[in-house]
């Protein structure tokens, strides 16, 4: 019996059950999950894209294909098969060495987790003036509540947060790049990318992917949504739906930094969006800071959601009931304090160093068995017999 059986209650109607839940839900959560180690502190953009200037549109694009791809072939493998957790899922893909995606992901979540409290106690402490070690438990106590009450409360609160996360970035966005409109197109039009004058095109596209290999981290928190999805169109509508919303925030920081290219006080920065909205009023800042201080609640969130539902999964295995909402809130309190040692470290030698090497991992264990064995199994429409057991009318859909 696997862990969605062991939740499922009567069926429910409403909003999250209709078209919202199919298609669009499963990329609001990969979003907001992703938001905050990919786009918070605006490091992450200027290691994989803005660091090449004009070229690093490119890089982008890569990283918009590769996000809608992954998000397609996960949705789609995660229906035919009803894999609602990542160690199911893992199974289908490689079989009896899916350990190594354990291993790989809890070291990258971590990871990501270090890097969101590492920016969490610099951020507040510069846009709030809250103290450095209050900001990190006011995550620490948030996150362990929302992993408590369970994925009912963490869905509607990565709703609202996509909605304000989107707003915000939007506003910073136009702030800066209204500001530095001039010389964002000057160095578009140039073809400026100094900081990096001999890149390959190759070597500015592999950016792009490596990030999304980096990323992948992130894909197993939507899994639990993919139970609403029915048919192939949903899949495919989800992904690419999934893939425009993680990639916009990309974008929009990207077309920002490249009105300040080259300076080497933006890009040598911990945190490049506090130096780039620094000139802003403090109204600003403050919004800036609760925004931040939302992406973090919900990457991490996400991450140790995931890794909670694998647990769960492997106690259902040994016929022993799932962790309980208290033993759920402590899981994600532990690996946030694990994260916390993590994070004295700094942001640039994680970005720069952690995530390369993760990166790597994750393409490895996840990205290429996804691409080639999924790839075969959708176009040789395996596991529709499991689909159809649970649901007799799907093979009229598919």
């Amino acid at each position: 019996m696997t862990v969605q059986e062991q939740r499922e209650q009567a069926p429910r109607e409403g909003f999250f059950n209709g078209p919202y839940g199919r298609i669009v839900l499963p990329g609001v959560i990969l979003q907001s999950v992703l938001i905050g180690g990919g786009y918070a502190t605006g490091r992450e953009i200027v290691q994989f894209g803005a660091k090449y200037g004009s070229l690093g549109w490119i890089s982008g694009l890569a990283t918009f294909v590769g996000f809608g791809l992954m998000a397609f072939l996960m949705f789609e493998i995660a229906r035919r098969f009803q894999a609602f957790d990542y160690r199911s899922l893992l199974q289908v893909l490689i079989g009896p060495l899916y350990w190594l995606f354990d291993i790989v992901y809890i070291l990258l979540a971590i990871l990501i987790i270090a890097i969101m409290a590492a920016a969490t106690g610099e951020i507040l402490s510069e846009t709030l003036g809250l103290n450095y070690w209050v900001g990190v438990a006011l995550m620490v106590v948030l996150v362990g509540l929302l992993n408590y009450y369970g994925e009912g409360l963490i869905e509607r609160f990565k709703s609202i947060g996509t909605v304000a996360l989107y707003l915000g970035y939007i506003l910073f966005a136009t702030l800066v790049i209204s500001k530095n409109w001039d010389a964002m197109v000057h160095t578009l039009s140039s073809g400026d990318h100094s900081l990096h004058p001999d890149v390959s095109m190759w070597a500015v596209i592999w950016s792009g992917l490596l990030y999304v290999g980096y990323n992948l981290a992130v894909y197993p928190a939507a899994l639990f949504t993919v139970q609403r999805q029915t048919r192939l169109q949903h899949t495919a509508v989800a992904g690419l739906v999934a893939g425009l919303f993680m990639t916009i925030p990309w974008f929009l920081t990207y077309f920002a930094l490249m009105g300040l290219y080259p300076q080497k006080g933006i890009f040598d920065a911990s945190v490049p969006w506090l130096e780039m909205l620094g000139p802003e009023a403090a109204w600003v800042m403050v919004v800036f800071g609760i925004v931040v201080g939302w992406t973090l609640i919900e990457t991490a969130t996400g991450m140790i959601y995931a890794l909670v539902a694998r647990v769960d999964q492997n106690l259902l295995d040994l016929d022993r009931r799932p962790l309980s909402r208290r033993a759920s809130g402590a899981v994600a309190v532990v690996t946030l304090l694990l994260a916390l040692i993590l994070a004295q470290v700094g942001i640039i030698d994680l970005v720069s160093k952690g995530y390369t090497a993760m990166g790597y991992a994750m393409i490895a264990v996840f990205a290429v068995p996804l691409l080639v064995r999924g790839t075969y199994l959708i176009v040789t429409r395996k596991g529709q017999s499991i689909t159809q057991a649970s649901d007799p009318t799907v093979h009229e859909r598919v």
